[in-house]
């Protein structure tokens, strides 16, 4: 039986990208993940550079060490937004999971967003570090610490949540 098409399947054997479509083919995971994880980018800095442009919390230090909480709670912020959208999108269009039934699914979203969560505390002491210790812009210590976080998540992702099942 005949895998069913997907948009992305139906827009690649289409005019000119059709003579790409055995690359597409070939590499359809990875560049739907580099696809998604672009755009999960864009929601996690629209919604970081939102709050950072809204709040003025200031900084501070706990147990000695500086925090910037303006750059913490935006980044909270835009972590929920975009794991929302990376779990939505890689389980349907990326990973093209199958679970089936209420359980399945809950526990694939709850490996889905601890992993995250791991990444979340990584970037945030990236992100920290970027601020405080070096003087970054925050928006652009944002993009450059999302590639970090977008080669984690794919490991992750791949790996412990949407692993083929044997």
């Amino acid at each position: 039986m005949e895998k069913k098409k997907d948009i992305f399947d139906r827009i690649m054997s289409k005019g000119f990208l059709k003579r790409f479509e055995p690359f597409y083919a070939a590499h359809k995971e990875v560049l739907m993940y580099l696809f998604f994880g672009g755009l999960t980018t864009v929601v996690s800095v629209i919604f970081f550079a939102i709050p950072i442009n809204l709040l003025s919390l200031g900084s501070g230090s706990v147990a000695g060490i500086a925090i910037n909480f303006d750059v913490v709670t935006a980044n909270v912020i835009s972590w929920i937004c975009a794991v929302t959208f990376a779990y939505v999108t890689n389980r349907t269009w990326v990973f093209e999971d199958k679970a089936h039934g209420a359980g399945a699914v809950v526990r694939e979203c709850a490996a889905f967003f601890a992993g995250r969560l791991f990444t979340l505390l990584v970037e945030t002491a990236l992100l920290n570090l970027c601020t405080t210790a070096i003087h970054m812009n925050e928006i652009a210590a944002k993009v450059i610490v999302s590639v970090v976080t977008i080669v984690l998540n794919y490991v992750i992702s791949k790996v412990f949540v949407f692993r083929k099942k044997v």
